[in-house]
């Protein structure tokens, strides 16, 4: 995950632990995808797994098509707050999941022939009856690996997601609109060209009955190292061949490198070396450090041993691998200085848990225009009591 070197705002100025949200970094990404939908007529949907702050979505859907869920909760929210399309899809679906999925949903995707049979029909009667027109698609399973890291693979041996080209011959497709993959995740636009191959060889004899074609996520379009060019080509000449729409769903590349965790420095203890406990936690705010995993930028840090001044970034939980990793700096941390993470907006700030009770970051968002930090939310002991009971 890449993070920037510096930040807008003046974290003494934040009240820790905080997310801080830029509005102008969302823009700017913004312009990129905004780009690449003018010159090739696809749709894009913000995928609300990585990004739900929904008091950006004003800002958001000035731009993007809609958001694509994955349950009813976010398909919900995607209705009432972005107010734009909606798709759908869930590994599997129980038939009040259905009922409620019907009424929020634009399009609803099956992840197995067998789920599509047993509430196709139920979904589609439950939106007439409310006077909706929904879409049913199929999620497909390219059988192609690029995921460098398997609990990112959709497409690894063993995947639940997905149907395989073997299960196609025989089906009746008459009710569906669109076919679906994911099988990216950060990666650059060679490796969704090998994919659309993969696809166009197994799938190809189907194609030409969709309506629409969506390249799931993982694109890295925001990335200053992405081919965007090479996506903008890939986009028209799928849409030109098959004669169907495209859909990207990035949730990456909307937010990639707008939000910040700012922290301050509790302690140092000595251990192995010195170590730096925040007041923030691994495992609480930044669990997609332990799951990727990954070790997050902490801007004005070098690599261990590449500063004078080395330590070790643990947070306050009672797990013994509540650590950051090992960084070093020009001048010798003190208790009370604030550590700013970058890249914190996307696939953390949805994953956050109150392990341990330790306190929810706060949620702010800077407007560089006027250089204002907005208090979007606070969180309390009312927060942490609610969800257990």
């Amino acid at each position: 995950m890449n993070g920037r070197l510096e930040c807008a705002f003046e974290p003494f100025r934040v009240r820790t632990p905080a997310f801080v949200v830029d509005e102008g970094l969302l823009r700017e990404n913004l312009a990129v995808l905004a780009d690449v939908k003018e010159q090739t007529g696809c749709r894009i949907l913000l995928a609300l797994k990585c990004f739900a702050m929904f008091s950006v979505f004003g800002l958001l859907k000035t731009v993007l098509d809609g958001t694509c869920a994955s349950s009813p909760h976010e398909a919900r929210l995607g209705r009432e707050e972005f107010g734009k399309e909606v798709h759908t899809f869930a590994a599997a679906y129980g038939e009040k999941d259905i009922r409620e999925l019907a009424t929020t949903s634009d399009h609803l995707v099956f992840n197995s022939f067998g789920q599509l049979e047993k509430f196709g029909s139920l979904a589609l009667r439950t939106a007439a009856s409310r006077g909706l027109a929904l879409q049913l698609g199929l999620r497909i399973n390219p059988e192609h690996s690029e995921g460098a890291v398997p609990l990112y693979d959709p497409c690894a041996p063993g995947s639940r997601l997905g149907i395989r080209r073997k299960e196609f011959p025989g089906k009746n497709l008459e009710q569906i609109s669109g076919l679906h993959w994911h099988n990216l995740c950060e990666q650059n636009a060679d490796c969704l060209e090998r994919t659309i191959a993969a696809v166009e060889k197994a799938f190809g004899p189907y194609l030409p009955q969709m309506s629409y074609v969506n390249f799931g996520g993982g694109h890295h379009i925001t990335s200053p190292d992405y081919d965007r060019q090479l996506l903008i080509t890939l986009i028209n000449r799928f849409q030109d061949k098959w004669n169907t729409l495209v859909y990207l769903e990035p949730g990456e590349a909307v937010a990639l490198n707008c939000g910040y965790l700012v922290t301050t420095v509790l302690d140092i203890v000595a251990g192995d070396g010195d170590i730096a406990i925040i007041d923030s936690s691994v495992p609480a705010h930044m669990p997609d450090v332990l799951e990727m995993p990954y070790r997050p930028h902490i801007i004005g840090s070098g690599a261990a041993g590449e500063k004078p001044y080395r330590y070790r970034i643990g947070g306050l939980s009672c797990l013994a691998g509540d650590v950051a990793g090992d960084y070093s700096f020009d001048q010798p941390l003190q208790i009370g200085d604030k550590l700013v993470f970058s890249d914190m907006a996307i696939y953390t700030m949805v994953k956050t848990n109150s392990f341990n009770g330790i306190q929810l970051p706060s949620i702010l968002l800077y407007r560089p225009e006027n250089k204002k930090l907005q208090t979007i939310r606070d969180f309390d002991y009312g927060d942490f009591k609610t969800r257990l009971s």
